[in-house]
């Protein structure tokens, strides 16, 4: 977890992905993470894409939509923050995005292009950022969240769903 870290500035909801950062530059971390992702694919067959492990989960291809999908929104989220944006945003239902998601008629390679456009795009992002912007808290969701708060979630999210891809679908 990253010590640093005030209470104030997240739900401790998102204690769970915080907790799986362990690098507190986020620029630094969001590289790390960018590679551990691309070498994860690597091990990742093809026909995996569409595999749910049971007929209530997501397929592959939907968890990496659902990575992409929330790293676009934490974006969005910490760009306001930065940028010192008042506005109360919106929370985001993850369920409601996967119908519409599309993400059955990507293959693994469509997912890696998106991956890098998202991931460097959220570096330029970041890299962007002045400490002073990265503390900025905004709300989301009805809770407080700060700038660098959305970064480490970006990070611990990927992270906690990659584990997950790992236990319960190449297992």
């Amino acid at each position: 977890m990253i010590e640093s870290l005030s209470p104030e500035e997240y739900n401790s909801y998102y204690g769970t992905y915080i907790s799986k950062v362990t690098n507190p530059n986020i620029i630094s971390s969001l590289q790390e993470s960018q590679q551990e992702f691309l070498d994860f694919m690597k091990t990742v067959p093809d026909e995996k894409m569409h595999y749910a492990y049971d007929k209530e989960k997501w397929t592959f291809a939907e968890v990496l939509q659902h990575i992409l999908d929330t790293e676009r929104i934490f974006n969005y989220r910490a760009l306001c923050f930065a940028r010192n944006d008042k506005t109360s945003l919106p929370g985001y239902e993850q369920d409601d995005y996967v119908p519409f998601s599309n993400a059955g008629e990507k293959d693994k390679e469509a997912f890696i292009s998106d991956y890098l456009a998202v991931r460097n795009s959220s570096i330029s992002l970041f890299r962007s950022f002045t400490p002073e912007m990265l503390q900025r808290i905004g709300k989301a969701n009805g809770s407080s969240v700060s700038c660098r708060v959305a970064g480490f979630v970006i990070i611990g999210h990927q992270k906690h769903h990659l584990e997950v891809l790992q236990e319960q679908y190449l297992t």
